[in-house]
């Protein structure tokens, strides 16, 4: 479990969060949901440490992350794992490369238990061998989001943190994507943190939702609750297409 307290953030003397404080829940889909600008990515980027918060607190299973000595912080990195928007594979390194990469970086393990824990994840993720060692320019879109989901997953994470996953894919991929990365959170138990502005994710795989406007933390329930919610904000950038008015309409 991640919870954070009371935390605000500012750059340049501007508040771009102001006294979030949210809980995200193992073997969940945690979604982080607000219009451009909202701060919503800022809080991501807060909760895995890339930025320094001015107050509060980022507990990961109680550990105060502020508070973390480096040596504390690299215990930490080993037990995050990340999804980037572009997928951030290399391309001068194989499939089976690129998801061993982070295994040669931070395990002990030898080659050939690498090679099978790559292997392991790739199958997990229902990529066929064949592929294992084209590059990632030879492959689609949606089979480089297999490969990097599975590279996230190499190093049997806890915390598991996606930057808009579906990025760049079509509906049909995006699905297939969002109900992956749901199952590999209910199985392995994971708390995984979603920064996404796609509706139809939300909808799909949105168990806890945080919804952020002008810095703070506006709304927080499941895909359940969010047809239930009188909120004029949330309803404005939830339910602003058509035919989402028409499924809020239908669910009221």
């Amino acid at each position: 479990m991640i919870e954070v307290k009371n935390i605000d953030k500012s750059f340049d003397g501007n508040k771009v969060l102001k006294n979030v404080s949210a809980v995200f829940e193992d073997g969940k889909t945690n979604m982080i949901i607000g219009a451009s600008g909202s701060g919503k990515t800022v809080l991501m980027k807060s909760i895995i440490g890339l930025h320094r918060i001015d107050n509060g607190r980022i507990e990961y299973d109680g550990r105060n992350l502020p508070d973390m000595r480096m040596k504390d912080i690299r215990v930490l990195r080993r037990e995050v794992g990340m999804l980037f928007q572009g997928s951030a594979l290399f391309d001068s390194m194989s499939v089976l490369e690129n998801v061993m990469y982070p295994l040669e970086m931070f395990s002990r393990t030898t080659k050939e238990e690498m090679e099978e824990r790559a292997r392991f994840c790739l199958k997990h993720v229902d990529l066929q061998e064949k592929s294992y060692k084209l590059a990632p320019s030879e492959i689609s879109g949606g089979m480089q989001k297999r490969v990097a989901i599975a590279r996230a997953i190499a190093l049997q994470p806890k915390y598991l943190f996606c930057d808009e996953p579906n990025s760049g894919l079509d509906p049909k991929t995006s699905l297939i994507i969002d109900r992956l990365i749901h199952d590999i959170t209910i199985e392995f138990n994971i708390t995984t943190i979603i920064n996404s502005h796609d509706m139809n994710s939300v909808m799909e795989i949105g168990e806890n939702i945080i919804f952020i406007n002008k810095g703070e933390k506006a709304w927080q329930g499941s895909k359940e609750d969010i047809f239930h919610v009188d909120n004029e904000d949330l309803n404005d950038f939830v339910f602003a297409s058509n035919l989402y008015k028409k499924v809020k309409a239908a669910n009221s």
